[in-house]
Parts: C-alpha cells; structure tokens; sequence
C-alpha cells in the first residue's frame, strides 16, 4: 500500500470512527475498495500475533450507502480467509457497535483480556493498554478453521511462520 493509499485510508477511517494505530505498520495488512472515481468506499485488514496462530480482524468499513448491499461482509470475509491463509487458527476483534454484524459471520462474544494475551504485540491491542481503553472495549472471537485450505486428504494444511509473506 503506498503512502498515499494510507493517507486516503486514515481519512475514510477517521469518518467511519475506527482505530487509526499502526496503519503504516508493515505488520498490519490491509486493503482498500475505491469506486471508478478513485474515492475510498471499503477497507479491511489484519494484523497477525507474533506466533501467526492468531488474527486481529481490523478497519473493516464501508461507506454507509453500500452497506445493505453486503459491501461489508464481503471485505470482512476477504479479512478473514487471508488470515486464515496466511496460516492464523482464531480470529479476533474489538466492536462496540457491529455486534450482531459480526455474530452472522461466526464470531461470538469473547473476553478481552484473552484477546489481549493472544495478540499483545499487535498495535491496537497495546494502544488500548496503554490508554485505559481496553477496559471499554468489547471483543469478539471465531475460530478460522472452515476457511483454511485443505489438502486433498481432507487435512487442513498449516502455513509455516517462515514461509509467511
């Protein structure tokens, strides 16, 4: 992603209120959906822990118009399969507002601590730490095994830390 292309992300995220941490960190992957005029209308991404086994689903948001045509479900899903690609067990998320949204793409409720231990070196989880913030945010988790490939032997194949990219 280009700086320009992370200028235009912290604007979008900016108005739809979402954490802007780490949105030039090489850790945190993200992408970006742009209309034919080149104006940001969907974003979504991840960062991975540091052992790989876990993902925070992050900045996953569209503008409001295209949001009952399933635009955000559909980035969220895109979050969510390369997370499991790139070799992630569970995923996890902040949302205070979003709940029943994420409850239809299986997540449920989880403890926000445990998602902290999980993910501790991500830059969300440590600014929420830093801040205080941690204790007013509202977590949620899902396992991301029904997304990782399987091999033709029905085994799910894992994706060794050192062959991530």
């Amino acid at each position: 992603m280009s700086d320009a292309d992370v200028d235009d992300l912290r604007s979008f995220l900016h108005e739809s209120d979402l954490t802007l941490a780490g949105l030039d960190d090489d850790a945190v992957r993200l992408w970006l959906e742009r209309d034919v005029e080149g104006t940001v209308v969907g974003s979504t991404g991840f960062e991975l822990s540091a052992d790989g086994r876990h993902a925070l689903i992050r900045s996953v948001a569209v503008t409001p118009g295209r949001r009952a045509a399933g635009a955000g479900s559909r980035l969220a899903r895109f979050a969510l399969s390369s997370a499991a690609l790139a070799g992630a067990e569970r995923a996890w998320l902040f949302s205070r507002r979003s709940g029943p949204f994420w409850e239809k793409l299986g997540f449920t409720a989880a403890d926000r601590h445990a998602l902290a231990a999980a993910l501790p070196d991500t830059r969300q989880v440590r600014l929420f730490t830093e801040t205080g913030q941690l204790a007013r945010e509202i977590a949620w988790a899902r396992p991301l095994l029904d997304l990782r490939p399987a091999r033709a032997d029905g085994a799910v194949m894992r994706v060794a830390p050192a062959l991530r990219g």
